[in-house]
């Protein structure tokens, strides 16, 4: 596995390396040693999946805050997604900055995400999955939201969203 390191600090692209045969390819998606040898998180309390039925469909931004803040390691397992961190660390020196990639099934390739660090994406397919690795099981009284299209982070997200849902519809968005 490589580790590209992105612009928001502690965040990274997790490339594997696939080895292949005549049957394929086998290839490492995580390995606590290497995560670790960088100092990254490497407990993971809980694993999930979501599937998005319609191409342009937008989910998030979500974070939780301490003491339940998650790390989550983040890839597309069927289809292509556009996902999307928005850094909330208030002593960051890039709070309220966005970086968006493309993952998808093809690259294999994953998205390590730290606490402080909030995260959505959007379809670019029909039935696209996403595999999340969390680090902190779902904690709702510490389940945190920014607007997908507030104008102050002005996300430049490649589709039109043609389903949102309510609850993050109703975050508020940021005060100047």
């Amino acid at each position: 596995m490589t580790f590209t390191e992105l612009r928001i600090p502690g965040a990274y692209a997790v490339h594997p390396e696939p080895i292949g045969d005549a049957r394929g390819y086998f290839a490492r998606t995580w390995c606590q040693r290497e995560f670790s040898a960088r100092g990254l998180v490497t407990r993971i309390e809980q694993c999930s999946l979501s599937y998005n039925e319609r191409r342009g469909t937008l989910r998030g931004l979500h974070f939780q805050v301490a003491p339940f803040a998650e790390t989550k390691v983040v890839s597309c397992i069927a289809g292509s997604i556009y996902d999307v961190l928005v850094d909330v660390r208030r002593d960051s020196a890039t709070y309220l900055q966005w970086h968006g990639e493309y993952l998808d099934a093809d690259s294999r390739r994953a998205l390590y995400i730290p606490e402080g660090v909030a995260h959505g994406f959007q379809t670019i397919t029909d039935g696209a999955v996403v595999s999340y690795m969390i680090s902190t099981p779902y904690h709702e009284p510490s389940s945190r939201g920014l607007r997908w299209d507030d104008p102050r982070l002005n996300i430049q997200w490649p589709l039109e969203p043609v389903c949102v849902s309510a609850r993050d519809s109703s975050f508020g968005f940021l005060q100047p």
